[in-house]
Protein backbone atom coordinates (compact mmCIF):
# COMPACT_ATOMS: atom_id res chain seq x y z
CA UNK A 1 0.00 0.00 0.00
CA UNK A 2 1.62 3.47 -1.34
CA UNK A 3 0.61 6.26 1.30
CA UNK A 4 1.29 9.93 0.18
CA UNK A 5 2.18 12.15 3.00
CA UNK A 6 1.95 16.09 1.75
CA UNK A 7 1.88 19.62 2.53
CA UNK A 8 4.67 19.53 4.89
CA UNK A 9 8.24 20.53 5.20
CA UNK A 10 10.55 16.95 5.62
CA UNK A 11 14.30 17.48 7.18
CA UNK A 12 15.85 14.76 6.44
CA UNK A 13 19.05 14.48 7.59
CA UNK A 14 20.55 12.87 5.01
CA UNK A 15 24.27 13.49 3.70
CA UNK A 16 23.62 16.60 2.18
CA UNK A 17 21.11 17.63 5.27
CA UNK A 18 17.74 17.99 1.70
CA UNK A 19 15.30 20.05 3.10
CA UNK A 20 11.88 19.78 1.14
CA UNK A 21 9.43 22.66 2.36
CA UNK A 22 5.95 21.97 1.29
CA UNK A 23 7.34 18.49 -0.13
CA UNK A 24 6.05 15.07 -0.11
CA UNK A 25 7.16 11.75 0.51
CA UNK A 26 5.43 8.19 -0.12
CA UNK A 27 6.16 5.17 2.14
CA UNK A 28 5.17 1.60 -0.09
CA UNK A 29 5.52 -1.17 2.38
CA UNK A 30 7.48 -0.13 5.29
CA UNK A 31 9.93 1.70 3.72
CA UNK A 32 10.22 5.40 1.89
CA UNK A 33 10.03 5.09 -1.63
CA UNK A 34 10.17 8.92 -2.63
CA UNK A 35 10.88 12.06 -0.86
CA UNK A 36 11.65 15.44 -2.66
CA UNK A 37 9.20 18.03 -4.46
CA UNK A 38 5.81 17.22 -4.37
CA UNK A 39 4.77 15.50 -7.69
CA UNK A 40 0.90 15.20 -9.15
CA UNK A 41 2.32 12.77 -10.95
CA UNK A 42 3.36 10.16 -7.59
CA UNK A 43 0.22 11.75 -6.04
CA UNK A 44 -2.23 10.22 -8.43
CA UNK A 45 -0.38 6.22 -7.71
CA UNK A 46 -1.02 6.37 -4.49
CA UNK A 47 -3.68 4.34 -2.31
CA UNK A 48 -3.74 6.65 -0.02
CA UNK A 49 -2.83 10.61 0.79
CA UNK A 50 -1.99 12.02 4.09
CA UNK A 51 -2.58 15.64 4.71
CA UNK A 52 0.04 16.61 7.17
CA UNK A 53 -1.30 19.95 7.61
CA UNK A 54 1.83 21.79 7.26
CA UNK A 55 3.76 19.70 10.33
CA UNK A 56 7.35 19.52 10.31
CA UNK A 57 8.63 16.07 9.65
CA UNK A 58 11.78 14.73 10.33
CA UNK A 59 13.51 10.86 11.42
CA UNK A 60 12.84 9.46 14.36
CA UNK A 61 15.61 9.76 16.96
CA UNK A 62 17.89 7.28 17.75
CA UNK A 63 19.17 6.64 21.58
CA UNK A 64 22.17 4.56 21.21
CA UNK A 65 22.51 4.17 25.15
CA UNK A 66 19.49 3.48 27.57
CA UNK A 67 18.71 1.37 30.19
CA UNK A 68 15.29 1.35 30.45
CA UNK A 69 14.47 -1.12 33.24
CA UNK A 70 16.05 1.08 35.16
CA UNK A 71 12.93 3.32 34.40
CA UNK A 72 11.04 2.82 37.88
CA UNK A 73 14.59 4.08 39.59
CA UNK A 74 14.17 8.14 38.60
CA UNK A 75 15.15 10.07 41.54
CA UNK A 76 16.99 7.00 43.02
CA UNK A 77 20.48 8.51 44.15
CA UNK A 78 20.78 12.33 43.19
CA UNK A 79 23.90 14.03 43.54
CA UNK A 80 26.17 10.90 43.61
CA UNK A 81 28.79 9.71 41.93
CA UNK A 82 28.85 6.84 39.48
CA UNK A 83 30.60 4.22 42.17
CA UNK A 84 28.80 4.60 44.78
CA UNK A 85 25.46 5.01 43.01
CA UNK A 86 25.65 2.10 41.26
CA UNK A 87 27.06 -0.14 44.49
CA UNK A 88 24.39 1.40 47.27
CA UNK A 89 21.63 2.73 45.05
CA UNK A 90 21.30 0.76 42.16
CA UNK A 91 22.90 -2.81 42.15
CA UNK A 92 21.05 -3.41 45.33
CA UNK A 93 17.58 -2.36 44.38
CA UNK A 94 17.86 -4.28 41.30
CA UNK A 95 18.77 -7.56 43.22
CA UNK A 96 14.84 -7.04 43.70
CA UNK A 97 13.39 -6.80 40.54
CA UNK A 98 10.86 -9.40 39.58
CA UNK A 99 9.81 -9.43 35.47
CA UNK A 100 6.43 -8.00 36.40
CA UNK A 101 8.53 -4.76 37.89
CA UNK A 102 10.81 -5.21 34.87
CA UNK A 103 8.26 -5.58 31.94
CA UNK A 104 6.16 -2.40 33.69
CA UNK A 105 9.25 -0.07 34.05
CA UNK A 106 10.22 -1.07 30.21
CA UNK A 107 7.02 -0.62 28.99
CA UNK A 108 7.15 3.16 30.94
CA UNK A 109 10.43 3.69 28.92
CA UNK A 110 9.38 3.04 25.57
CA UNK A 111 6.57 5.30 26.37
CA UNK A 112 8.29 8.10 27.37
CA UNK A 113 10.49 7.28 24.67
CA UNK A 114 7.67 7.07 21.49
CA UNK A 115 6.27 10.22 22.95
CA UNK A 116 9.10 12.36 22.93
CA UNK A 117 10.07 10.88 19.63
CA UNK A 118 12.62 7.72 19.60
CA UNK A 119 11.75 5.65 17.20
CA UNK A 120 15.15 3.53 17.54
CA UNK A 121 16.93 2.27 21.14
CA UNK A 122 19.99 0.28 22.43
CA UNK A 123 19.72 -0.88 25.65
CA UNK A 124 21.67 -2.92 28.30
CA UNK A 125 19.49 -4.41 31.08
CA UNK A 126 20.89 -6.33 34.25
CA UNK A 127 19.13 -9.92 33.79
CA UNK A 128 19.36 -10.58 37.84
CA UNK A 129 15.66 -11.96 38.78
CA UNK A 130 13.59 -11.59 35.60
CA UNK A 131 12.52 -13.51 32.80
CA UNK A 132 13.92 -11.56 29.89
CA UNK A 133 11.85 -13.25 27.15
CA UNK A 134 9.32 -12.10 28.85
CA UNK A 135 10.78 -8.26 28.58
CA UNK A 136 11.47 -8.70 24.84
CA UNK A 137 8.11 -9.72 24.26
CA UNK A 138 6.33 -6.35 26.05
CA UNK A 139 8.87 -4.30 24.10
CA UNK A 140 7.89 -6.25 20.93
CA UNK A 141 4.53 -4.86 21.45
CA UNK A 142 5.34 -1.31 21.52
CA UNK A 143 6.18 -1.51 17.74
CA UNK A 144 9.57 0.13 18.89
CA UNK A 145 12.68 -0.31 16.81
CA UNK A 146 15.91 -1.44 18.68
CA UNK A 147 18.77 -3.25 20.24
CA UNK A 148 17.92 -5.16 23.73
CA UNK A 149 21.02 -6.95 25.10
CA UNK A 150 21.50 -9.12 27.95
CA UNK A 151 24.61 -7.33 30.20
CA UNK A 152 27.27 -9.69 31.51
CA UNK A 153 28.53 -9.37 35.02
CA UNK A 154 31.42 -11.04 37.13
CA UNK A 155 29.57 -10.70 40.36
CA UNK A 156 29.09 -14.12 42.77
CA UNK A 157 30.83 -17.16 42.06
CA UNK A 158 32.32 -19.04 39.46
CA UNK A 159 29.19 -20.79 38.93
CA UNK A 160 26.71 -18.05 38.60
CA UNK A 161 28.81 -15.88 36.16
CA UNK A 162 29.07 -19.20 33.96
CA UNK A 163 24.75 -18.77 34.07
CA UNK A 164 25.22 -15.49 33.63
CA UNK A 165 27.67 -16.06 30.62
CA UNK A 166 25.38 -18.90 29.15
CA UNK A 167 22.11 -16.85 29.61
CA UNK A 168 23.48 -13.87 27.35
CA UNK A 169 24.52 -16.48 24.83
CA UNK A 170 21.43 -17.55 24.59
CA UNK A 171 19.69 -14.51 24.41
CA UNK A 172 21.96 -12.89 21.78
CA UNK A 173 21.04 -16.06 19.71
CA UNK A 174 17.70 -16.24 20.22
CA UNK A 175 16.71 -12.67 19.47
CA UNK A 176 18.94 -11.60 16.99
CA UNK A 177 16.46 -11.44 14.64
CA UNK A 178 12.80 -10.39 16.06
CA UNK A 179 9.39 -8.82 16.20
CA UNK A 180 9.98 -8.87 11.76
CA UNK A 181 13.21 -7.24 12.09
CA UNK A 182 12.28 -4.58 14.50
CA UNK A 183 14.11 -5.61 17.25
CA UNK A 184 17.88 -7.17 17.77
CA UNK A 185 20.50 -8.10 20.89
CA UNK A 186 24.16 -6.94 21.13
CA UNK A 187 26.33 -8.83 23.12
CA UNK A 188 26.73 -6.41 26.16
CA UNK A 189 29.54 -7.32 28.59
CA UNK A 190 28.98 -4.29 31.41
CA UNK A 191 32.19 -2.83 31.68
CA UNK A 192 35.79 -3.58 32.41
CA UNK A 193 35.45 -3.15 36.25
CA UNK A 194 32.40 -5.07 36.32
CA UNK A 195 33.66 -7.98 34.14
CA UNK A 196 36.89 -10.15 34.66
CA UNK A 197 39.54 -10.56 31.43
CA UNK A 198 37.60 -14.08 31.11
CA UNK A 199 34.25 -12.78 30.92
CA UNK A 200 35.57 -9.71 28.60
CA UNK A 201 37.24 -12.88 26.66
CA UNK A 202 34.22 -15.13 26.47
CA UNK A 203 32.07 -12.36 25.07
CA UNK A 204 34.19 -11.47 22.65
CA UNK A 205 33.99 -14.85 21.37
CA UNK A 206 30.61 -14.76 21.60
CA UNK A 207 30.05 -11.60 19.38
CA UNK A 208 32.40 -13.43 16.84
CA UNK A 209 30.95 -16.78 16.89
CA UNK A 210 27.15 -15.33 15.88
CA UNK A 211 28.34 -11.99 14.28
CA UNK A 212 26.61 -9.60 16.76
CA UNK A 213 27.65 -6.28 17.94
CA UNK A 214 29.27 -5.10 21.41
CA UNK A 215 27.90 -2.86 23.93
CA UNK A 216 29.91 -1.76 26.75
CA UNK A 217 30.23 1.15 29.04
CA UNK A 218 33.69 2.37 28.73
CA UNK A 219 36.05 4.78 30.45
CA UNK A 220 33.57 6.45 31.81
CA UNK A 221 35.38 8.47 34.88
CA UNK A 222 38.53 9.40 36.06
CA UNK A 223 38.36 6.74 38.62
CA UNK A 224 37.64 4.02 36.32
CA UNK A 225 40.58 4.18 34.40
CA UNK A 226 42.91 4.39 37.12
CA UNK A 227 41.53 1.43 38.71
CA UNK A 228 41.78 -0.44 35.33
CA UNK A 229 45.56 0.74 35.22
CA UNK A 230 45.94 -0.62 38.61
CA UNK A 231 44.46 -4.00 38.01
CA UNK A 232 46.02 -4.98 34.25
CA UNK A 233 48.69 -2.09 34.11
CA UNK A 234 46.58 -0.67 30.83
CA UNK A 235 44.01 1.98 30.48
CA UNK A 236 40.35 0.01 30.03
CA UNK A 237 40.44 0.61 26.05
CA UNK A 238 43.96 -0.67 25.08
CA UNK A 239 42.90 -3.68 28.15
CA UNK A 240 39.84 -4.22 26.02
CA UNK A 241 41.72 -4.24 22.87
CA UNK A 242 44.20 -7.11 23.80
CA UNK A 243 40.93 -9.22 24.56
CA UNK A 244 39.88 -8.66 21.34
CA UNK A 245 36.68 -7.37 21.79
CA UNK A 246 36.80 -5.03 19.18
CA UNK A 247 37.32 -7.05 16.86
CA UNK A 248 33.66 -6.92 16.46
CA UNK A 249 31.68 -3.63 15.39
CA UNK A 250 31.48 -2.44 19.45
CA UNK A 251 29.42 0.64 20.34
CA UNK A 252 31.18 2.20 23.71
CA UNK A 253 29.29 4.09 26.10
CA UNK A 254 30.17 7.54 27.41
CA UNK A 255 34.09 8.06 26.45
CA UNK A 256 34.43 10.17 28.79
CA UNK A 257 38.32 9.74 29.99
CA UNK A 258 40.31 9.17 26.60
CA UNK A 259 43.61 10.41 25.30
CA UNK A 260 44.68 10.55 21.68
CA UNK A 261 46.29 7.13 21.12
CA UNK A 262 42.89 5.80 22.27
CA UNK A 263 41.32 7.75 19.94
CA UNK A 264 43.59 6.54 17.35
CA UNK A 265 42.79 2.47 18.27
CA UNK A 266 39.20 3.60 18.41
CA UNK A 267 39.34 4.63 14.86
CA UNK A 268 41.24 1.61 13.75
CA UNK A 269 39.02 -0.83 15.06
CA UNK A 270 35.46 1.36 13.82
CA UNK A 271 34.84 1.61 17.71
CA UNK A 272 31.72 3.39 17.83
CA UNK A 273 30.59 6.33 20.95
CA UNK A 274 27.58 6.54 22.39
CA UNK A 275 27.50 10.47 24.31
CA UNK A 276 25.47 10.68 27.54
CA UNK A 277 25.92 14.57 28.49
CA UNK A 278 23.52 14.37 30.83
CA UNK A 279 24.06 11.88 32.69
CA UNK A 280 28.12 12.44 32.35
CA UNK A 281 27.01 16.00 34.02
CA UNK A 282 24.98 14.79 37.09
CA UNK A 283 26.81 12.00 37.97
CA UNK A 284 30.03 14.35 38.09
CA UNK A 285 31.96 12.19 35.75
CA UNK A 286 32.86 14.68 33.33
CA UNK A 287 32.25 16.13 29.67
CA UNK A 288 33.72 13.65 26.81
CA UNK A 289 35.66 15.50 24.37
CA UNK A 290 33.15 14.84 20.84
CA UNK A 291 35.02 17.22 18.64
CA UNK A 292 37.99 15.17 18.61
CA UNK A 293 35.89 11.69 18.37
CA UNK A 294 34.45 13.36 15.59
CA UNK A 295 37.50 15.05 13.78
CA UNK A 296 39.65 11.40 14.26
CA UNK A 297 36.79 10.00 11.96
CA UNK A 298 34.53 7.79 14.63
CA UNK A 299 30.92 7.38 15.03
CA UNK A 300 29.50 9.33 17.77
CA UNK A 301 25.49 8.81 18.74
CA UNK A 302 23.60 10.78 20.95
CA UNK A 303 22.00 8.84 23.96
CA UNK A 304 20.26 9.78 27.68
CA UNK A 305 21.51 6.03 29.72
CA UNK A 306 18.76 5.98 31.84
CA UNK A 307 16.27 8.35 33.70
CA UNK A 308 17.53 7.16 37.02
CA UNK A 309 21.13 9.20 35.81
CA UNK A 310 19.23 11.83 33.69
CA UNK A 311 16.40 11.92 34.60
CA UNK A 312 14.42 11.81 31.01
CA UNK A 313 14.73 9.98 28.26
CA UNK A 314 13.90 13.33 25.64
CA UNK A 315 16.64 13.50 22.90
CA UNK A 316 16.13 17.32 21.76
CA UNK A 317 16.99 18.23 25.46
CA UNK A 318 20.07 15.54 25.30
CA UNK A 319 21.07 16.95 21.90
CA UNK A 320 21.05 20.43 22.67
CA UNK A 321 22.59 19.80 25.39
CA UNK A 322 25.60 18.03 23.78
CA UNK A 323 25.72 20.99 21.41
CA UNK A 324 25.79 23.50 24.10
CA UNK A 325 28.61 21.75 25.82
CA UNK A 326 31.47 21.08 23.53
CA UNK A 327 30.94 25.38 22.71
CA UNK A 328 31.45 26.07 25.73
CA UNK A 329 34.69 23.51 26.47
CA UNK A 330 35.83 24.97 23.35
CA UNK A 331 34.78 28.80 23.84
CA UNK A 332 34.15 28.50 20.26
CA UNK A 333 30.42 29.21 18.97
CA UNK A 334 31.21 27.45 15.53
CA UNK A 335 31.68 24.02 17.11
CA UNK A 336 29.12 21.24 17.01
CA UNK A 337 26.97 23.01 14.48
CA UNK A 338 22.86 22.65 14.16
CA UNK A 339 23.55 20.13 11.49
CA UNK A 340 26.22 17.95 13.02
CA UNK A 341 23.89 17.65 16.61
CA UNK A 342 21.03 16.56 14.55
CA UNK A 343 22.50 14.30 12.00
CA UNK A 344 24.16 12.57 15.33
CA UNK A 345 20.66 11.70 16.63
CA UNK A 346 19.15 10.93 13.52
CA UNK A 347 21.18 9.12 11.15
CA UNK A 348 24.60 8.88 12.19
CA UNK A 349 23.38 7.45 15.35
CA UNK A 350 21.31 4.96 13.53
CA UNK A 351 24.81 3.79 11.65
CA UNK A 352 26.77 3.56 15.00
CA UNK A 353 24.68 0.72 16.25
CA UNK A 354 24.27 -1.01 13.07
CA UNK A 355 20.91 0.18 11.76
CA UNK A 356 21.57 2.47 9.02
CA UNK A 357 18.25 1.33 7.04
CA UNK A 358 16.89 4.26 9.44
CA UNK A 359 18.10 7.54 10.75
CA UNK A 360 16.99 9.41 7.85
CA UNK A 361 14.07 10.23 5.69
CA UNK A 362 15.29 8.91 2.31
CA UNK A 363 14.27 6.83 -0.48
CA UNK A 364 15.45 3.06 0.21
CA UNK A 365 15.23 3.78 3.62
CA UNK A 366 12.66 2.30 6.61
CA UNK A 367 10.00 4.98 7.19
CA UNK A 368 10.45 5.98 10.83
CA UNK A 369 9.85 9.23 11.71
CA UNK A 370 7.81 12.42 13.68
CA UNK A 371 6.02 14.77 12.88
CA UNK A 372 5.70 18.47 14.68
CA UNK A 373 2.65 20.96 14.94
CA UNK A 374 4.56 23.91 15.44
CA UNK A 375 1.67 27.00 14.51
CA UNK A 376 0.53 27.18 18.11
CA UNK A 377 3.65 26.76 20.10
CA UNK A 378 5.40 30.31 20.86
CA UNK A 379 8.78 28.89 21.50
CA UNK A 380 9.05 27.66 17.55
CA UNK A 381 8.64 31.02 16.48
CA UNK A 382 8.92 32.53 14.01
CA UNK A 383 8.56 29.74 11.16
CA UNK A 384 11.19 30.40 9.37
CA UNK A 385 13.99 29.64 11.94
CA UNK A 386 12.90 26.14 11.92
CA UNK A 387 15.93 24.40 11.77
CA UNK A 388 17.57 26.44 14.78
CA UNK A 389 14.42 25.47 16.49
CA UNK A 390 14.51 21.58 16.22
CA UNK A 391 18.02 21.84 17.99
CA UNK A 392 18.07 25.29 20.41
CA UNK A 393 14.08 25.75 20.86
CA UNK A 394 12.44 22.05 20.65
CA UNK A 395 12.00 19.51 23.07
CA UNK A 396 10.13 15.99 23.23
CA UNK A 397 7.17 17.76 24.13
CA UNK A 398 6.10 19.13 20.56
CA UNK A 399 5.89 15.88 19.03
CA UNK A 400 2.90 15.55 17.54
CA UNK A 401 3.28 11.73 15.52
CA UNK A 402 5.41 9.09 15.47
CA UNK A 403 5.66 6.16 12.76
CA UNK A 404 7.74 3.27 13.01
CA UNK A 405 7.88 0.89 9.56
CA UNK A 406 5.18 3.26 8.30
CA UNK A 407 2.67 2.65 11.28
CA UNK A 408 1.42 4.97 13.23
CA UNK A 409 2.61 4.51 16.94
CA UNK A 410 1.89 8.16 18.37
CA UNK A 411 -0.76 10.20 17.50
CA UNK A 412 -1.73 13.90 18.37
CA UNK A 413 0.50 13.13 21.22
CA UNK A 414 -0.89 9.73 22.23
CA UNK A 415 0.64 5.91 22.20
CA UNK A 416 -1.20 3.69 20.57
CA UNK A 417 0.34 0.26 21.55
CA UNK A 418 1.07 1.09 25.64
CA UNK A 419 -1.85 1.64 27.64
CA UNK A 420 -0.73 4.94 29.21
CA UNK A 421 -2.91 5.35 32.24
CA UNK A 422 -2.56 1.67 33.23
CA UNK A 423 1.47 1.45 33.04
CA UNK A 424 2.13 4.95 35.25
CA UNK A 425 -0.68 2.99 37.94
CA UNK A 426 1.32 0.11 37.76
CA UNK A 427 4.65 1.92 37.65
CA UNK A 428 3.75 3.86 41.24
CA UNK A 429 2.32 0.57 42.77
CA UNK A 430 5.38 -1.40 42.35
CA UNK A 431 8.03 0.88 43.07
CA UNK A 432 6.43 1.62 46.40
CA UNK A 433 6.82 -2.39 47.12
CA UNK A 434 10.24 -1.54 45.47
CA UNK A 435 11.15 0.82 47.86
CA UNK A 436 9.49 -0.07 51.00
Amino acid sequence: MKIAYLNADFYTMDMDNHIFKNGMMIVDDQKISYIGPSSADLLSDADQVVDLRGKWVLPGLVNVHSHILMTILRGNGDDMLLKPWLETKIWPIEAKFTTEIASVSAQLGMLEMLKSGTTTFSDMFNPNGIDADVVMEVIGETGMRGAFSYSIFSFGTEQEQKANLTGAERFSKTYKTYANGRLTAMVAPHSPYACTPEAIAESARIAKENDLMVHIHVSETDFEVLDIEKRYGVRPVEFLRRLGLFDQPTVMAHGVVLNDEERSILKQYDVRVAHNPISNLKLGSGIADVVSLLDKGIKVGIATDGVASNNNFDMFEETRTAALLQKGVYKDATKFTAQTALSLATRVGAEAIGMGYTGSLEAGKKADFLTIYPYDKAHLQPLSEAYSHLLYAASGRDVCDVYIDGKLIVKDGNCLTIDEEKVMAEVNRLHADLTR
